[in-house]
């Protein structure tokens, strides 16, 4: 099982104070010798207004360099060796787990509609154990793809992200796990709830069983 898959958000918040005297987090959060972390997932690097940032980092950021959790899991192991003369006075976090539990925190504070949190669907605070009746449900992809009309009018079936992060190509344990999660407020996402509220067990696993066939 990956690492991310066994995340503790309590955990994170922990290993946060090490950075809390140069980032803050949440409502009225603002840059202090580095930039909030608010919204941090999917954020362009180089990107918060008002934060002078290192040549380096603008360099980076000019390159296209996106927060994504590869990006963020190199940077927290060694800011250093991805962006070489950062500002940012940090030796790193070299144990994977501590990392994954950091970054999961963190996720918690990437939510809102144009950076829904299940884009990474291993990176995220305990999920709740699902009834083994529910994840043996053998969902119908055809009217999973019926149903899948709403997903799709935020989510592009060709995988791309622009704005709100692809979901195709999940396994179904993935995509069962977090609706049901969301549908049972595991996970703390208001659109995404409701979402999954409005749909059945049997609704969720056809979902599960399209997405997972459609090619990114």
């Amino acid at each position: 099982m990956p690492v991310h898959a066994q995340a503790d958000v309590e955990e994170g918040a922990k290993l946060f104070r090490r950075c809390f005297s140069c980032h803050m987090l949440g409502v009225n959060a603002f840059n202090r010798t580095g930039p909030h972390l608010n919204d941090l997932f999917g954020r362009a690097a180089g990107s918060v207004e008002g934060f002078q940032y290192s040549d380096d980092m603008n360099r980076a950021a000019a390159g296209g360099l996106i927060w994504d959790v590869d990006n963020l899991d190199a940077f927290i192991e060694n800011p250093k060796n991805l962006i070489s003369r950062t500002k940012m006075r940090f030796n790193g976090i070299a144990n994977p787990k501590d990392r994954a539990n950091l970054m999961a925190y963190l996720r918690q504070f990437s939510d809102n509609p144009s950076n829904i949190p299940e884009a990474d669907p291993t990176l995220q605070a305990r999920d709740p154990d699902i009834d083994p009746d529910i994840l043996a449900i053998k969902g119908d992809p055809e009217y999973g793809a019926y149903l899948s009309g709403e997903c799709v009018t935020c989510h592009q079936t060709g995988g791309g992200d622009d704005g709100i992060p692809s979901i195709v190509g999940w396994t179904q344990l993935d995509f069962v796990t977090a609706l049901q999660a969301y549908k049972s407020e595991h996970r703390n996402h208001p659109l995404m709830q409701l979402m999954a509220k409005r749909l059945s067990n049997e609704e969720i696993a056809a979902l599960a069983a399209y997405f997972e066939t459609v090619e990114r």
